[in-house]
């Protein structure tokens, strides 16, 4: 079992402009079940051999398709998002970054209450090594299947810590970047309750970095309901207060968003925290050995 992606998921990609088309490609290569693209002027044609359609509606009517892929330039991205939700598609991943921050309020606003979970935006996606789903820009050939889940905001950490974990002989279950802007579709806490919940799932790794408060709120749930061994880092340790680091969430503002102090939330929580990322795939292993899982 895994959490977003199985051997069901039916991919639908919006927006095949140059980026779209080569990780179209490269999920069909990574052994993803591609069944649509969608592009306004294209529709009746084909890429790669994947049928295109003009709209999201006909799309998913004729193919089944059940998660959507968003490459639409930032200008676009919050009516491709909607549209999507539109037909009741139950995931759509939103790979796009520069989203307008009133536009992601208004999407925001929109799937409150409804049958489609965001991913996203400004994330490098989802993927199920176990299945052989990506949905995503991930590199799938640093992926193991096994039963560690990740949960990150950042998208090359997630892959340097599937690197570590699949150079230590632990593979992963489900890998989930949230993204990075302020406004998201699915938090940190709300990956880390389906990882927890996903009986397949016997562990945790959730990179967090500076900005907000999302590490505080999952430190909590963490406390009350996971008994998994939970892993976490925190980016951005040495930026100064009020300064962006790269993404549009990352920047301190207060005393939750330092990380000082979502480390000190993750440890109260029973995390095992580590200081650099080059340990994070070590602190799992010790994690897992000390609860007799490896």
């Amino acid at each position: 079992m895994s959490v977003l992606l199985d051997q069901n998921s039916r991919l639908l990609v919006q927006g095949i402009g140059t980026e779209g088309a080569n990780h179209m490609r490269r999920s069909i290569a990574y052994g993803t079940n591609v069944v649509a693209a969608i592009h306004p002027r294209r529709g009746g044609e084909e890429q790669d051999g994947v049928p295109i359609f003009a709209t999201v509606d006909e799309a998913v009517r004729k193919t089944g398709a059940n998660v959507s892929i968003i490459f639409v330039p930032a200008p676009g991205a919050a009516d491709a998002i909607l549209e999507a939700a539109s037909t009741e598609i139950p995931l759509i991943v939103c790979i796009t970054e520069g989203i307008p921050v009133l536009d992601m309020v208004k999407v925001k606003k929109a799937l409150t209450g409804g049958k489609s979970t965001l991913i996203g935006p400004n994330c490098p996606g989802v993927i199920t090594p176990g299945t052989k789903t990506r949905v995503g820009i991930m590199p799938g050939d640093v992926f193991l299947p096994g039963g560690v889940g990740v949960v990150s905001r950042s998208g090359t950490l997630v892959y340097e810590v599937v690197a570590q974990l699949t150079a230590e002989g632990i593979g992963q279950s489900t890998c989930i970047g949230v993204g990075g802007d302020p406004i998201i579709g699915t938090r940190q806490v709300e990956a880390v309750r389906m990882l927890n919940e996903d009986p397949d799932t016997n562990a945790i790794v959730m990179v967090g970095e500076i900005g907000g408060s999302a590490e505080q709120e999952a430190a909590a749930y963490i406390k009350q309901y996971v008994k998994k061994p939970v892993v976490a880092f925190i980016a951005g340790a040495t930026a100064p207060p009020g300064r962006r680091m790269g993404h549009a969430g990352a920047i301190i503002s207060g005393e939750d968003g330092k990380a000082e102090n979502k480390k000190a939330a993750l440890r109260d929580a029973g995390a095992y925290v580590s200081d650099s990322p080059a340990e994070i795939g070590s602190t799992m292993k010790r994690a897992l050995q000390e609860r007799g899982l490896l």
